[in-house]
């Protein structure tokens, strides 16, 4: 399989972020396990700090899975190019919002609006994906 350079650029981009799903994923670790596994010392989190985190973490490996496959996806849709761009870069930043909004919203309300922005940047992502996948070729 052969890959187009800007997907191969977003791709790159985007299994840049894993290693900050990986600490999150130890500093999670050492939450939930009273610091007796994972990176120490985790920080004092509430119930509610907790499942942020949680949901942070999960949608951030998710949304980073989705948007490797997009970026493979967009290079067979059929969209005009400035289209296709803006997908692939909405697909990276959406991954990235979601995650930063349930963790910024974990210690500040007014990261919800990161969380939705995140959330139709990944929406909108996906749709002009399958738009493009299933139009009829020019």
């Amino acid at each position: 399989m052969t890959l187009s350079h800007p997907a191969r650029l977003m791709a790159g981009l985007t299994l840049i972020t894993v290693p900050t799903i990986v600490y999150g994923g130890l500093t999670l670790l050492a939450v939930v396990t009273g610091n007796a596994h994972g990176l120490s010392p985790a920080p004092e989190l509430s119930p509610a700090q907790q499942a942020l985190f949680r949901a942070g973490h999960a949608h951030a490996g998710v949304l980073v899975i989705l948007s490797l496959v997009l970026q493979v996806l967009l290079d067979s849709a059929t969209l005009p190019e400035r289209v296709r761009w803006g997908a692939r870069v909405l697909a990276v930043a959406g991954a990235i919002l979601v995650s930063g909004g349930f963790f910024g919203l974990a210690f500040f309300p007014g990261f919800a609006t990161v969380l939705w922005l995140g959330a139709a940047s990944v929406s909108t992502a996906v749709l002009l994906a399958g738009i493009g996948l299933v139009r009829r070729p020019a």
